[in-house]
């Protein structure tokens, strides 16, 4: 698995950064799953919430990390 790994971190990467764009533009990280401006982001911000359940649950399908969710609570993400 280190290709995807590799592949998976770099995606989640460019995915955050269209998070950080969305809150420095409007000032908050409230996406919801259905964002008719951004279907992706919405998806990934779902996916984002659903890792995290699973991650607090320990649950090792999980690709959540502790970094990823460093990065999220900077911004300000909403979990629920």
């Amino acid at each position: 698995g280190f290709e995807w790994e590799c592949h998976n971190s770099q995606r989640w990467d460019r995915s955050y950064k269209k998070l950080v764009s969305f809150v420095n533009e409007l000032g908050h990280a409230r996406i919801p799953i259905k964002f008719s401006l951004n279907p992706s982001l919405g998806n990934w911000v779902n996916a984002q919430r659903q890792s995290y359940k699973q991650y607090l649950k320990g649950n090792t399908s999980s690709n959540m990390t502790g970094n990823q969710i460093k990065l999220l609570n900077k911004v300000g993400f909403e979990w629920e």
